[in-house]
């Protein structure tokens, strides 16, 4: 008898001679086992392996039309990662047979005329091989699924302290929190409209909120200044690209990675008299160069405590004007079909 836990193995028998076949399923029914199928003719064989998901073939290699070999080929073809395991049964015990079988994915052999005993025992050493793989796969795909779910978590905790540094920054000069939303959302269209991959555009638009971050270290006297800064305030004003730097720098995740090439190079212009570090042109991420025109044009169009809210027009005039200058002027061609649609 056998383990319970084997009892309904599927078992598919495939020989052309209908007495091994019977041989067959009387020493297997013998033994416990309750699921057993069979096959006389081996052209029917891939539906039978497709329709009842064998856990064990005995596979005769001698057949008319469609040989053991070429079966073997099919399978490993249809099957290339699952452990589906092949018993070879054979009269032929020549070398060059059995390499071609293993070579091919049969992981053991019988030979004509059966010996019962050896056929219970090789059955059964299979079922527990193929008992102990389908565990481990099982195992892994949990471990998997757990991971995915961990790792889910700790990227929505993630992003649910970035928002939060995101409105810390912004709630001293923008009390709706909403500027950080709205450059984010322009920014993704226009990524996206530059023809930039999903995975990019997702990214830019969860890093772009993050583009002021460094202003949490300005003053609320040059922040908050209802009028024009002198140069000594505007200089300090500028050194909020470098502290954003400074504060998202030296993460591994793309993310913040992405957070900190938009927060240092947001004030960069096209031809290289911007701040920070005075790039210009393709020297200016890509990131950066998006941003930089959404924020402009959500500063221009909202009020801000050094001037009121300009009319969209006028605001749409001054990206245009600024392309190529200021601005990359494929990103302003792409903001533009956004703006004007």
């Amino acid at each position: 008898m056998i383990d319970s836990q084997y009892t309904d193995a599927r078992i598919l028998i495939v020989d052309d001679e209908q007495q091994n076949i019977m041989l067959l399923e009387r020493v297997l029914s013998s033994t416990g086992y309750t699921n057993i199928m069979s096959c006389s003719d081996s052209r029917l064989l891939m539906g039978m392996v497709a329709e009842s998901e064998p856990d064990l073939i005995l596979l005769d290699l001698t057949m008319p039309h469609v040989g053991g070999v070429e079966i073997l080929e099919k399978l490993s073809l249809l099957y290339p990662s699952s452990f589906l395991p092949v018993l070879v049964l054979t009269a032929n015990v020549g070398r060059e047979a059995r390499q071609i079988s293993l070579k091919l994915g049969a992981k053991d052999f019988l030979t004509k005329p059966f010996d019962i005993t050896e056929v219970q025992l090789r059955v059964r050493n299979l079922l527990e091989t193929r008992d102990l793989y389908v565990r481990l796969r099982d195992q892994n795909i949990e471990l998997e699924r757990r991971v995915q779910e961990r790792t889910s978590d700790l990227e929505e905790a993630q992003q649910e302290i970035l928002d939060r540094l995101t409105v810390t920054a912004e709630y001293r000069d923008d009390i709706t929190g909403q500027h950080t939303q709205r450059v984010a959302s322009m920014s993704a269209l226009i990524a996206r409209n530059l023809g930039l991959p999903d995975r990019d555009v997702a990214l830019i638009e969860a890093a772009a909120p993050l583009h002021d971050v460094g202003k949490v270290a300005i003053p609320d006297a040059i922040l908050l200044k209802p009028g024009p800064l002198t140069f000594e305030e505007m200089e300090l004003m500028k050194t909020h690209t470098d502290i954003g730097v400074k504060i998202l720098q030296g993460s591994r995740s793309p993310l913040l990675i992405t957070a900190e090439r938009i927060a240092g190079t947001h004030h960069e212009r096209w031809d290289g008299t911007g701040y920070g570090n005075g790039l210009r042109g393709e020297e200016i991420p890509l990131e950066g160069r998006i941003v930089a025109v959404a924020d402009v044009f959500d500063a221009l169009t909202h009020d801000r405590p050094y001037k009121p809210a300009w009319p969209v027009d006028a605001a749409r005039a001054v990206i245009e004007e600024g392309s190529g200058k200021q601005f990359d002027a494929n990103v302003v061609t792409a903001f533009l079909a956004i703006s004007n649609a």
